[in-house]
């Protein structure tokens, strides 16, 4: 316990998640491969990887709230910790966009001969920009100021308000969530269609798999709310929600907008 510490870190115990963690993810990548290559035993690979890895996740994060809730082992030092952690991964996950949206407007700057010449190529689709696009952009920034009035009722001791900014910014994530999915469906083109297909459906694919990554943390730290494990002194969970949910919102505000545009030119 931290009253038997002579010091404010945490010094984990023993956990053997960090061993079926990558065997997950190796799981996943190479079962991937075969079940994609049509190979004998690859879906089950395949299968076993994707149990596997949400296991671990689940397992380990129970671990780190016993910890927290229970234990007291979660002191100011270990949550200053936990920020700075919580930002670079958050900086990475800009760069990694931002450098689709560069792969995305490599094209359109200088298209080449082999797709010829024009942007996007002849015979292929583009969405248009004024449907579907431009009605979802509008949606996360609500969804953003939603969990910032989350996460300003909980150190302001206002439980209840804070599970309802949780329920709307869940609700406004998943609406959004299911226009793209309409916009997928109705999108002219795929991934196979060129080097304009793959750089669209990469860039607005992954960000997607970000609304979807911070919709599951909202929701996590709604039920941890109404659970009672967030309070004035500990909510380092809530405001890594916070953050990343903004970190969404500016995405979806900068880089989508020349994407669709640089399509339709």
């Amino acid at each position: 316990m931290v009253s038997s510490q002579r010091h404010s870190y945490h010094s984990v115990d023993p956990s053997p998640w960090p061993i079926p963690g990558p065997l997950g993810a190796l799981a996943t990548t190479v079962g991937g491969v075969m079940y994609m290559h049509s190979f004998t035993g690859g879906a089950t690979l395949l299968s076993s990887g994707l149990i596997l890895i949400p296991y671990t996740m689940f397992v380990r994060w129970r671990d780190v709230i016993r910890e927290s809730t229970l234990e007291g082992h979660h002191t100011e030092v270990v949550q200053l910790g936990l920020r700075y952690g919580s930002i670079p991964s958050i900086v990475s996950e800009v760069m990694f966009l931002f450098a689709l949206l560069r792969a995305s407007s490599h094209s359109p700057s200088a298209p080449a001969v082999e797709i010829g010449g024009i942007r996007p190529p002849k015979g292929i689709g583009v969405p248009n920009p004024w449907e579907i696009p431009f009605l979802n952009t509008p949606i996360l920034p609500p969804s953003g100021a939603a969990v910032t009035w989350a996460h300003h009722a909980i150190p302001a001791g206002k439980e209840q308000q804070a599970v309802y900014a949780s329920v709307a910014t869940v609700s406004l994530a998943l609406v959004s969530t299911g226009f793209q999915g309409m916009e997928y469906y109705q999108a002219p083109l795929t991934i196979p269609d060129g080097i304009y297909g793959s750089t669209f459906s990469s860039a607005t694919g992954f960000h997607g798999f970000h609304v979807i990554t911070g919709t599951i943390h909202s929701i996590i730290c709604g039920i941890r709310q109404y659970l009672g494990h967030l309070t004035k002194e500990h909510h380092v969970g809530s405001e890594a929600a916070a953050w990343y949910r903004h970190f969404v919102d500016v995405v979806r505000s900068s880089p989508s907008v020349p994407i669709y545009w640089w399509g339709g030119l």
